[in-house]
């Protein structure tokens, strides 16, 4: 398989509001929610403009980021970790 070829899967948590969105507008396009959450987050990525001031104003947007990121500094620092092959 080229690399073009490959995708990745990946699972989201959505608050209930987001999720509810999402639900009603896969009900009015007629598809799964799934199928709608996969086309709207590529596209969000296709039209992201990825520059380090806009990247941090996103992640500080993102209820406790700061406080994961610290915990995951720590963890990483205590060696308290999982190495990828092992996920």
């Amino acid at each position: 398989m080229s690399r073009s070829d490959e995708t990745t899967r990946l699972n989201v948590t959505l608050t209930p509001e987001h999720a509810a969105k999402l639900s009603r507008l896969a009900e009015q396009a007629y598809t799964l929610e799934g199928t709608l959450a996969r086309s709207l987050l590529s596209r969000a990525i296709d039209e992201a403009d990825i520059d380090s001031r806009g990247m941090i104003e996103l992640l500080n947007g993102i209820p406790g980021s700061l406080e994961r990121a610290q915990l995951g500094r720590e963890q990483a620092r205590a060696s308290d970790t999982v190495l990828l092959g092992d996920l």
